[in-house]
């Protein structure tokens, strides 16, 4: 990844809100000392509504809330399934889900035992970007190499909350979806539902689901 072009929308922002707080500190002299001090102005082609619509894109809200109800330990139950296999495999695992940035985001650590694959550790951040208007995700763990990119939609009641995960199949080695469902079934219950598609004949279907209780 290129840090520096990740980097410029951020910096862009950060220098206009620097001269923006400055231009409104120099035009209004303090108290104590009431001599005329030199305003600075804002960037070329900048106006006040720019430099508000940058801040507004830093401002935490009612979808950051929702996030932020999600902290805390959860016990999970999973059950899992093959692509084509009716059978299903059981396993446990453990959610812990902390608020970060002052409660701009999420972070989602999960461990646990993948059956017939060894020990399972996950990490993910979950935010809401006001931009886009979109919830967004991160997320890696110890079976892939890769990160995935997830971007969420909220159901209308605030119950579900449906994400659709970027991924590189390791088999066709071509983009995929995996799709996620969160349903919030009880004040400490909830489920996590996953849909992939079968590389080989597309058909999508559901692989886990865990059954969440806070601790």
């Amino acid at each position: 990844m290129n840090f520096r072009k990740l980097s410029a929308p951020a910096l862009l922002c950060g220098i206009g809100l620097a001269i923006f707080a400055g231009t409104l500190a120099i035009a209004e002299p303090s108290r104590e000392n009431t001599a005329a001090r030199p305003q600075i102005k804002l960037p070329p082609g900048w106006t006040e509504a720019d430099m508000q619509a940058c801040m507004m894109a830093g401002v935490p809200g009612k979808n950051h809330e929702y996030l932020a109800k999600g902290t805390g330990v959860w016990q999970g139950k999973q059950t899992l399934w093959m692509f084509g296999s009716d059978e299903p495999m059981t396993a446990e695992c453990i959610c812990t889900t902390t608020s970060m940035m002052d409660g701009r985001y999420t972070k989602i650590e999960v461990s646990g035992e993948m059956p017939g694959m060894g020990p399972y550790s996950g990490f993910g951040i979950n935010g809401f970007d006001n931009v886009t208007g979109k919830f967004v995700s991160t997320w890696i763990d110890n079976h892939n190499t890769g990160i995935m990119n997830g971007i969420g939609e909220l159901s209308e009641d605030r119950k579900v909350l449906t994400w659709k995960f970027a991924y590189q199949c390791p088999v066709t080695k071509k983009p995929a979806i995996m799709r996620e469902v969160e349903t919030i079934t009880g004040d400490t219950t909830k489920t996590l539902e996953i849909f992939a598609s079968d590389p080989k004949s597309g058909k999508e279907s559901r692989t886990m689901k865990i059954e969440f209780t806070k601790k």
